[in-house]
């Protein structure tokens, strides 16, 4: 019998009879890390079910895997290069850790520079990219930028010309720093904004345009060729992947915005969940095991779907930014060797803020008739001087919801019966700082590679999402004819230019 054939065999207990039966349950399913806590309690892995994940773990080699990516192997076998953002942290082979530990030097030197006054007056930056060039910013400057005084920041990403105008009608052009973040500086979203931010600055009566402008790219070449200096180019290695280069001088904005000392901070945290992942046992390694719990639904439950909900303001952005991070890595078809994965990969990943949330999508939660593994993320405490029953009202709705969805309650009136038995998962941090939001993200991207190991595919390429930006291209040559549909679309919106 096959490690996934064996677990697909196990016939499951109810949440309230493994509560039950497991007397030691919270010891065992409650993992403490880098101020984070862990609580896998209540979902429906019990004893053999961590026992045959463990195995197929083992099967599937995820030690060996777990150390090549450390080492920096080439593990994205389709691009022929390593998976190296762990290097970023500090941990990988020692001229990688060598070369972005200078890199990171070279990004400090420039915030000096910049505080010091050598860009002339910079009240505001505009950061502009999108992907990991602008999710991984945005949702940290979002997160721990609100009261830091230093910069009044903007991100940028999408090329509808009513985000990049909202960032101009709030800015002083004089005193604003232009960040453009495209790994190739190619992408063309990324490049069609950056080039209307020049013209803004232009026609705002800026001498130097170009003189305001910072690139973040792993091609500095082609930065220097669209007219940055060579002096005002941050680089990253190619084999730090978009989703994952937070680290690098993609996080640059988030550095300049909180202050220097924090983005270290934020690297120190993400280093230590490194150190967790690479050195706990699987079934005391929380990113292990919540790939664990992802596979069960996933596979053995046939849930579709993921649910993350953040109660509290300052991760509102949370979702979004696991939205990228886990389906653009595992929204994959085939294995590493190009055959049908036969099963299911990446769930959709959706989600939103608490208590907002609770009046929106709850409903279908407790009574739907979709199966949705739920995950809560908290702080204990808050950010705000306000009467302190605001955040306990937070928190006890965030714990609530988790134990209504567990225990449910029967009713004669089936209209106010809830089926309970549903899963949920509860990531409770000590404050939202940056050690403990660098672990948390450090976190999910092990959490999103055990799960890749766990199925045979490849996390760090992302094909998907050339085709559709290839078409757009042929759109605007002309150089390629489409269905139907498309095509009387196209002549509606463009007319006679079509």
């Amino acid at each position: 019998m096959s490690d996934w054939a064996a677990l697909e065999a196990h016939p499951g207990s109810s949440l309230t009879e493994l509560f039950q039966a497991e007397p030691d349950r919270l010891s065992r399913l409650v993992v403490e890390e880098v101020g984070l806590r862990f609580d896998f309690s209540k979902t429906h892995l019990d004893h053999a079910l961590l026992d045959g994940f463990a195995a197929l773990a083992e099967a599937r080699d995820l030690p060996g895997r777990r150390e090549a990516l450390f080492r920096g192997e080439a593990l994205n076998a389709t691009e022929g290069r390593a998976a190296e953002h762990p290097a970023e942290r500090g941990h990988g082979a020692p001229e990688s850790v060598h070369r972005a530990q200078t890199l990171h030097l070279r990004m400090r030197a420039l915030i000096d520079a910049i505080e010091a006054g050598a860009f002339g007056p910079v009240r505001h930056i505009l950061h502009i990219g999108i992907g990991g060039s602008a999710l991984g910013p945005d949702f940290l400057i979002d997160a721990l930028g609100r009261d830091a005084g230093r910069y009044d920041s903007a991100v940028v990403s999408n090329v509808d010309g009513a985000a990049l105008e909202a960032a101009f009608a709030r800015f002083d052009p004089t005193a604003t720093l232009i960040v453009i973040a495209s790994k190739t500086f190619t992408t063309s979203e990324t490049m069609l904004n950056a080039e209307s931010a020049l013209t803004w600055l232009e026609e705002d009566g800026v001498d130097d345009p170009y003189g305001r402008v910072i690139a973040l790219t792993a091609s500095p070449e082609r930065a220097i060729e669209w007219g940055v200096d060579e002096t005002r180019i941050l680089p990253f290695s190619e084999t730090v992947g978009g989703r994952y280069s937070l680290w690098s001088s993609i996080g640059f904005p988030v550095a300049l915005a909180l202050g220097w000392t924090e983005f270290e901070e934020l690297l120190e945290g993400a280093a230590a969940m490194d150190r967790h992942f690479r050195l706990a046992p699987p079934l005391q390694n929380a990113p292990v095991l919540a790939a664990f719990v992802d596979r069960y639904y996933a596979n053995l439950r046939g849930a579709e779907t993921r649910a993350v909900f953040a109660y509290d303001e300052r991760l509102r952005l949370l979702p979004s930014y696991l939205q990228q991070l886990e389906m653009e890595s595992n929204g994959k078809s085939v294995t590493l060797s190009g055959e049908p994965v036969g099963r299911a990969t990446a769930p959709i990943t959706w989600g939103g803020v608490g208590t907002d949330a609770q009046h929106a999508v709850f409903q279908l939660l407790h009574q739907g008739t979709h199966l949705v593994p739920v995950e809560f993320v908290a702080a204990i405490e808050p950010d705000h001087a306000l009467d302190p029953d605001h955040h306990r009202q937070l928190l006890t709705n965030c714990f609530a919801q988790g134990a209504a969805l567990m225990a449910g309650r029967r009713s004669d009136d089936p209209h106010r019966s809830y089926a309970g038995d549903r899963p949920s998962t509860t990531i409770l941090m000590d404050r939202v700082e940056p050690a403990s939001l660098g672990a948390l993200l450090a976190f999910y991207e092990h959490r999103t590679f055990a799960n890749a190991v766990l199925l045979g595919i490849n996390p760090f390429d992302q094909f998907g999402v050339e085709l559709g930006k290839e078409m757009a291209k042929a759109m605007d040559s002309g150089g390629l004819q489409f269905d139907a549909s498309t095509e009387a679309l196209m002549a509606h919106a463009f007319g006679d230019e079509f």
